[in-house]
């Protein structure tokens, strides 16, 4: 099933994400042009694209922590993957998880546009079996976990032990439209969000916050 979010926070007023938004690092053209293409292709499905605001906060997270090498799941057209790449040190990479060949075959477009293609790998092929496949030294500064929701939590158990000490997570979409508090909503998406909250509170491997920037994003720091 795929979940429909919106480009922008979801628990701020339309007014108050505009004056979030404008007091903001602005997107660049390429940016702005890849949101208008997805939603002109792809209609409402472009809510599954992550509003500005957390594109620039990625941005600066993954520069503050001086990531080299990332790793995200879930890439649909590839906004959230050039702000990821933007923001890694020098001959630092990113590798892309997606099954889609359609949706990433435009997420490459832009990524040659702004100049990132030669630091973004894509695999296509199922995240889990992709992250089960890399080797036993790998190591990762950086993730985004932003894919199917029911799958969360072993995403999660697959990359925890592949985060180096200071590595940064992010996860998706963690308050669910605001559903998860909503026990009368049961569906597979939500309490896949449900249990994925559950299980990253109480792991001991990490510390982590569960910020209310687009449609809730949880912030992991490995230990």
């Amino acid at each position: 099933m795929v979940v429909y979010v919106t480009r922008r926070s979801e628990q701020l007023s339309q007014a108050l994400h505009d004056y979030v938004v404008t007091h903001s690092l602005q997107p660049d053209e390429v940016l702005r042009d890849l949101a208008q293409e997805t939603a002109q292709r792809y209609g409402d499905l472009a809510g599954m694209q992550i509003g500005p605001e957390q594109g620039t906060f990625m941005t600066l997270l993954a520069k503050l922590v001086g990531a080299r090498n990332a790793i995200e799941i879930g890439t649909f057209t590839g906004y959230s993957a050039i702000c990821i790449a933007r923001g890694l040190a020098g001959g630092g990479r990113l590798l892309c998880c997606d099954v889609s060949a359609e949706w990433t075959a435009l997420a490459r477009d832009y990524w040659q546009r702004a100049g990132l293609d030669d630091r973004i790998e894509l695999r296509l092929a199922p995240a889990a079996d992709t992250l089960s496949g890399l080797s036993a030294d790998t190591s990762f500064d950086y993730a985004f976990i932003d894919a199917d929701k029911t799958g969360y939590v072993r995403y999660w158990d697959l990359i925890v032990p592949m985060m180096r000490s200071g590595g940064i997570i992010l996860v998706d979409n963690t308050l669910s439209h605001g559903r998860v508090v909503d026990l009368t909503v049961q569906d597979d998406n939500v309490q896949g969000v449900r249990r994925f909250n559950g299980h990253a509170r109480a792991d001991a491997r990490v510390e982590l916050v569960l910020l209310p920037i687009g449609d809730g994003l949880t912030l992991a720091r490995k230990l």
